[in-house]
């Protein structure tokens, strides 16, 4: 069983259209959900997908209203469901401000805590599986990227092997604690008795950007800003065409990307054809389309 789902709930660049919502992506990792951006409506999109009660934390890129927008009425939803649990919300400089000025808007009462944190480029917030890592993109406004890393585990014990070693009882524990013990004079590692560790999955999201530098590598999914297929397009916006995101991908070694932030102005079969010139595992994101790591 898959442990890890991404969830596209919105895809379109600035509007919205018939078939696309407005930013915001989920990610379920076991029981938790980890919401990326918040455009308009998304509490809508996640109806038949995601349980809003399972979202632990909300990263967020930038805040222009097609990324943002959706925060209220998810937040006032959870509380007409009596939430109690507290909600984690990170974002770039000026995160605090911004969303201390939302909850000021109306009769804003929420029956939870709200622990908004700013970061900055390079910050790590740390779960008991995974982390995410933020870094520095270019939108002209403060803005940031994420890297969601699972860690990785270690493998299973292999039972015949660490009786053999004189292994039993509570050596394990102190084994597993202490990544060694000493037998018999002799030092024994962890890895003398498991199978290679489990190298955790890995999710890079740039956010709307220009391109940037990604401080990863070989990550199993790329899910970057694509809003223009040319830069005769873009003019002097701060988004990235398809070609750069497909150059981007090479850069870093991504296994697959997805491209998402849609122009309207374009059909997703032209869209693909570009991208396809440049990176061949790409996929046009599209909305409730889900990827399973």
């Amino acid at each position: 069983m898959n442990l890890m789902k991404v969830v596209f709930l919105g895809t379109a660049a600035s509007k919205p259209t018939k078939e696309r919502g407005l930013s915001s992506i989920a990610l379920q990792y076991k029981g938790n959900v980890v919401l990326f951006d918040c455009g308009e409506n998304a509490q809508r999109q996640m109806l038949s997908i995601i349980k809003p009660s399972k979202i632990s934390s909300m990263f967020l890129t930038h805040f222009h209203g097609d990324h943002i927008l959706g925060i209220p009425g998810l937040l006032m939803t959870m509380s007409l469901n009596e939430r109690k649990e507290p909600l984690y919300i990170y974002g770039p400089k000026k995160t605090i401000y911004f969303l201390k000025n939302f909850f000021k808007s109306g009769y804003f009462g929420i029956t939870f805590d709200v622990i908004i944190k700013e970061l900055k480029d390079k910050d790590i917030v740390d779960f008991k599986e995974f982390y995410v890592r933020s870094f520095e993109t270019n939108h002209g406004v403060p803005s940031l990227g994420y890297v969601f890393k699972e860690k990785d585990r270690r493998g299973s014990f292999i039972e015949e092997k660490a009786k053999k070693l004189g292994i039993k009882g509570r050596m394990f524990a102190e084994l597993e604690k202490n990544g060694e013990i000493y037998l018999g004079g002799r030092k024994i590692t962890l890895e003398e008795v498991t199978d290679p560790k489990k190298i955790g999955k890995s999710i890079v999201y740039t956010g709307d950007t220009l391109p940037v530098d990604i401080p990863f590598e070989e990550c199993d999914l790329l899910i970057h800003d694509a809003t223009f297929l040319n830069d005769q397009d873009r003019n002097d916006t701060y988004h990235s065409t398809v070609k750069e995101a497909c150059e981007t991908a090479v850069k870093i070694k991504a296994k697959k990307l997805v491209l998402t932030h849609i122009s309207q102005r374009y059909s997703i079969g032209e869209i693909q054809e570009e991208a396809w010139k440049y990176f061949e595992n790409t996929i046009v994101a599209e909305d409730f389309m889900v990827i399973e790591l």
